[in-house]
């Protein structure tokens, strides 16, 4: 058995991995490849075609959106992914990236570091607190949850929250305020976190005049894909004060820069290079977790991995 493996994953998934299987890191002989394991690394249909025998593509994270799953489902390829092991470094990330805009942290670094200061504490630096301010999610699932989870506990936040897919009984049973629209959830948050995968009714989500209904100091987050937040539309709103500021650690070209994204120009913006799952402990978990149910599938064992496809 085969398994093409292109990128890095924890060393000791990668260990598991070779004990059972033989690993490749090349795609020179496609025929012997049975299961491909990815981080980012596109699996679309001509490439299925090209390994007559893949059998299971292994999502190193949760997000599915470079895995043609139509194709995949066509050939009988089962597709699984690991959609706990990083919830809790990404709900981390989510938590640093609100701070660090709410008190301008990477700004003051900047400005700092060039000597711009003439005292301590300028005004210009002003920020705000978190404490007893309203958290607005896009998205409740796993990811969303725990974010959530810390900044009521730490900050006392409450919680409202869109989401088509769960209904407005189970928000109320987890403390959160259902709404139907994104714009009217928008328009009740002070911080709005978007956490679901990059789809078709999702791509452009936040965008054109659902800006208009931000708060004035509202702070909105995207650790989750590029395309959901048009990052077009939110250079403007964040130039034009219709929101506070913003913060994403994913974004359409990756890795982002100055020269793929506007964003970079504004003060009020900080970006990060999609390193929400980018811990110790979450590289370890989910590589683990992926290994283990590419091996159960093509040992032929029940596996407890979540299956996509």
């Amino acid at each position: 058995m085969a398994v093409y493996l292109g990128e890095y994953i924890h060393p000791e998934a990668q260990k598991y991995l070779k004990d059972h299987v033989e690993v490749l890191d090349t795609l020179q002989n496609p025929e012997a490849i049975e299961a491909i394991i990815l981080r980012v690394f596109p699996v679309d249909a001509a490439l299925m075609e090209r390994c007559p025998n893949l059998k299971v593509i292994g999502k190193h994270g949760v997000g599915c959106n470079t895995i043609d799953l139509d194709a995949a489902r066509e050939r009988g390829i089962t597709v699984i992914n690991t959609p706990h092991a990083n919830s809790n470094s990404v709900a981390e990330l989510i938590v640093g990236l609100i701070l660090n805009v709410a008190r301008n942290i990477t700004l003051a670094d900047r400005k700092s570091r060039r000597g711009d200061f003439q005292a301590i504490a300028p005004k210009e630096m002003t920020g705000v607190e978190l404490t007893g301010k309203t958290l607005g999610l896009v998205g409740t699932g796993n990811i969303a949850r725990r974010a959530a989870q810390i900044l009521q506990g730490g900050f006392g936040v409450k919680i409202v929250a869109y989401d088509p897919y769960v209904p407005a009984e189970v928000m109320t049973a987890w403390g959160y305020t259902k709404y139907e629209t994104v714009a009217d959830m928008v328009e009740n948050a002070d911080i709005v976190n978007v956490s679901v995968p990059l789809t078709p009714e999702t791509e452009n989500l936040i965008s054109g005049e659902v800006f208009d209904r931000f708060r004035e100091d509202a702070i909105l987050i995207n650790a989750a894909r590029g395309g959901i937040v048009n990052e077009d539309d939110l250079y403007h709103a964040l130039k034009e004060g219709k929101l506070r500021a913003a913060a994403c650690d994913s974004f359409v070209t990756e890795p982002p820069t100055e020269q793929t994204t506007k964003l970079y120009e504004l003060d009020n913006f900080v970006g990060t290079p999609h390193i929400g799952a980018a811990t110790q402990e979450a590289l370890y978990h989910v590589g683990m977790e992926v290994v283990r149910g590419v091996v159960d599938i093509l040992e032929g064992r029940e596996t407890s991995a979540n299956r996509v496809v």
